[in-house]
């Protein structure tokens, strides 16, 4: 589990569609497994990168679901992050897959699109109660009814991360945080016009922002098929010209338009107003700049008109023919209940997507409210119970389409092209991508 995993919900998407393009064949023809009603029989466990910080946790977890059913056996293996999904598509196309793997976003989208995972809304649809809507709703795919295809594991939700002190310095009151992306630039044009140059609002680089503004403005990504993107509308060449305007006036760093620079530590070197959006970024700050932690305060992420927030989410797929489908659906089922995700979620910065889970009374403690990570963690959980799919990054906006809107977008942001030039090409490239994706 590395920390950009966690963090970056556009990069969450990102490696699908480069992957699109390795080869690995449809699914249609994959045998699906059924259930025999006896819990037994090896099966194998993938997970992405938690040994050796989270050793102990996982295989107490596998300790006791063998205790439970003695007629199982876990093979757990772990896998280094990079060259994780390239892993994936071997597999697949080998049928080696593990019985029950550990899927980010976009490995999701890989497998299940191609019909390699189980659905596990038709295993047990009651099994949809036990967890918070938002995530279960985000394993469903497009053109595949309610079929959902892996169980929600733990999940990450945006929270709004300021610096109260140059708030109070621009002029803005700490107590009233931006809450639609249009105060957001408000305030973003306030603190450039009154920082003198010594700080900014936040990063230019539209890839962090991208599509998650849009569709809090409530401007459509896709058409009703999910076939085609729309998003060239009138809205979003505002977006695009606002955006230039705040960078011209110097809201954002110069620099963080064409480079990713680590917001974390210009955040942490006072140089920004808004921080991280992401609790585990927090963390790293109160690690790292706790003089600039001390002035960090909380509150709920900036939304929109449909008022949702992103969420990423990890999950556990189960594969589609393995020989034990009730011992791998058991097991899958045991590593997400409530007191599993509780625990892991004390032992690392996420939460849980098991409802039970997230009403543990840990994540609505928001201490003395002085204690950012704390507040963050509340917060979060919170926001969570509502959180909502269409406000998470649709599986069609892979990497490829992420970056070739981008670029279209920051020669805008630049003075390069006019912005409607821009959305208009940005589209046009991204439904050709999309198209070209749908012939593999």
């Amino acid at each position: 589990m590395t920390r950009s995993n966690l963090t970056r919900l556009a990069i969450a998407v990102a490696l699908a569609g480069a992957l699109s393009g390795c080869g690995l064949s449809g699914g249609g023809d994959v045998k699906e497994a059924e259930k025999t009603g006896k819990v037994a029989g090896e099966i194998t466990f993938r997970t992405l990168q938690l040994k050796p910080k989270f050793t102990g946790y996982v295989q107490g977890v596998i300790d006791a679901f063998e205790t439970k059913y003695p007629d199982v056996k876990v093979k757990w293996e772990d896998v280094p992050g990079d060259g994780y999904n390239e892993k994936l598509v071997a597999d697949a196309q080998a049928g080696a897959l593990p019985d029950v793997v550990n899927l980010s976003t976009d490995s999701f989208q890989l497998l299940g699109d191609r019909g390699m995972l189980a659905d596990v809304a038709k295993l047990d649809g009651e099994v949809a109660k036990e967890y918070v809507p938002g995530s279960w709703e985000q394993f469903k795919l497009p053109g595949k009814g309610d079929g959902v295809f892996a169980y929600p594991w733990y999940v990450t939700p945006e929270v709004l991360t300021y610096n109260k002190d140059l708030f109070v310095k621009a002029g803005l009151d700490p107590a009233k945080p931006p809450t639609t992306v249009e105060q957001f630039f408000d305030y973003a044009e306030r603190i450039a016009a009154t920082s003198g140059g010594q700080y900014s609002a936040f990063m230019a680089d539209p890839k962090g922002r991208l599509p998650g503004d849009w569709q809090k403005m409530g401007i459509p990504i896709l058409n009703a098929p999910q076939d085609a993107f729309v998003f060239d509308t009138d809205k979003a060449v505002a977006w695009v010209e606002r955006m230039k305007d705040l960078y011209a006036k110097g809201a954002m760093p110069k620099e963080s338009l064409l480079k990713s620079d680590d917001i974390s530590q210009l955040y942490g070197a006072g140089k920004l107003v808004f921080g991280p959006g992401s609790p585990g970024f927090i963390k790293d700050v109160k690690q790292n700049s706790p003089q600039v932690y001390a002035h960090t305060q909380v509150a709920g992420a900036v939304t929109g008109t449909l008022g949702h927030i992103g969420i990423y989410a990890q999950s556990l797929g189960i594969k589609k023919d393995t020989k034990h489908l009730d011992a791998a659906t058991e097991f899958a089922k045991w590593v997400t209940n409530g007191p599993n995700q509780v625990a892991f979620s004390k032992n690392a910065t996420i939460y849980p997507s098991n409802a039970k889970g997230l009403a543990d009374p840990y994540f609505a403690d928001r201490g003395d409210g002085t204690d950012a990570e704390t507040t963050a963690r509340a917060v979060g959980a919170e926001s969570l119970k509502t959180a909502q799919l269409d406000a998470n990054t649709p599986v069609q906006w892979t990497n490829q389409v992420g970056d070739a809107v981008v670029r279209e977008v920051q020669k805008a942001i630049n003075g390069e092209q006019d912005a409607r030039t821009a959305m208009k090409k940005a589209q046009e490239e991204a439904n050709r991508l999309l198209a070209k994706s749908a012939q593999k």
